[in-house]
């Protein structure tokens, strides 16, 4: 309310162009752009045993995508905004979530959503540090969350989840929704990540949600094998498919444009993510930073 959030802080004086695309496009779904990219797999593959082998590391797929994410948000504040209630927020923090299998062996036993914070000078050995210790905690026969908890209790009584939801959704308008909730579900993020690949699955473009500020999803796909010619010679490559959506409103496409290019470029070279970034850009009404996680 007022300009303020929980998770915000609105911004005025924006581009009208930007500020009247949620009035023509008012839901999250009314303004999904689809996107596909195909990282290459071999850069990455063998980045990721270099450091295995050399300095003792383990890095997986998703950590460089994520880490890739953070560096360009780091450069591109303005992809890590959302629209409420037909207004344009700077989002206070640098977040990630995805779902993953509470036993990888055994999909019966159900799944957790696992949400990260990340401060814009992490490396990617901070960057996997949070997300292993996320993924830790939520395998390690932990009791139920505090997520968890809430839904089994308004799933106990019949019709509390429609009135739960509906009041949430009417106070997160307003920005009067409690901030534990914020903090609790995946649906306020900045990214989501689905791992399609993990399941063998090849990659998808998933739905941007309603409900929450999730601006952008990206969904890993299988590996894949693309004849490409190279030095006059024609053989398979690996691409690591890529699916993302984006919320168009939350900012112009040059932005958009510039951080894609980052990300790409980040990926193709993700050596760079080992040190911090020499600056960081914050949108000027919101600055924020997170604790570096403990080795």
């Amino acid at each position: 309310m007022f300009g303020r959030r929980p998770d915000g802080r609105r911004i005025d004086g924006i581009d009208p162009v930007i500020k009247i695309t949620p009035h023509v496009m008012p839901m999250r779904c009314d303004a999904q752009v689809f996107l596909k990219h195909r990282a290459d797999m071999e850069v990455l593959s063998r980045y990721i045993r270099r450091q295995k082998q050399e300095k003792g590391e383990q890095i997986s797929y998703m950590q460089i995508i994520v880490a890739a994410y953070v560096r360009a948000i780091s450069r591109n504040p303005e992809v890590n905004r959302f629209i409420m209630n037909k207004q344009l927020f700077a989002r206070n923090n640098c977040s990630a979530a995805f779902t993953l299998l509470k036993d990888p062996s055994d999909a019966d036993k159900g799944e957790a959503v696992v949400k990260i914070k990340f401060d814009l000078t992490d490396t990617i050995y901070d960057v996997r540090d949070r997300m292993s210790a996320a993924v830790e905690a939520n395998r390690g026969g932990q009791e139920p969350g505090f997520v968890e908890k809430l839904l089994n209790f308004v799933f106990a009584v019949p019709g509390l989840a429609t009135v739960i939801v509906g009041l949430v959704k009417v106070l997160d308008r307003y920005g009067l929704a409690p901030a534990v909730l914020m903090d609790e579900l995946p649906f306020y993020v900045g990214l989501y990540v689905t791992n399609t690949a993990s399941i063998g699955l090849h990659d998808v473009n998933h739905h941007l949600y309603n409900w929450g500020n999730v601006g952008l999803f990206v969904g890993m796909g299988t590996a894949e094998k693309v004849a490409v010619v190279e030095d006059g010679k024609a053989r398979m490559k690996r691409y690591l498919p890529i699916g993302i959506t984006a919320d168009e409103r939350v900012c112009s496409g040059a932005h958009y444009a510039r951080f894609f290019g980052d990300v790409r470029y980040y990926l193709a070279h993700p050596e760079i993510l080992e040190t911090p970034p020499e600056t960081v850009r914050f949108d000027s009404c919101c600055e924020y930073h997170e604790p570096k996680p403990n080795n």
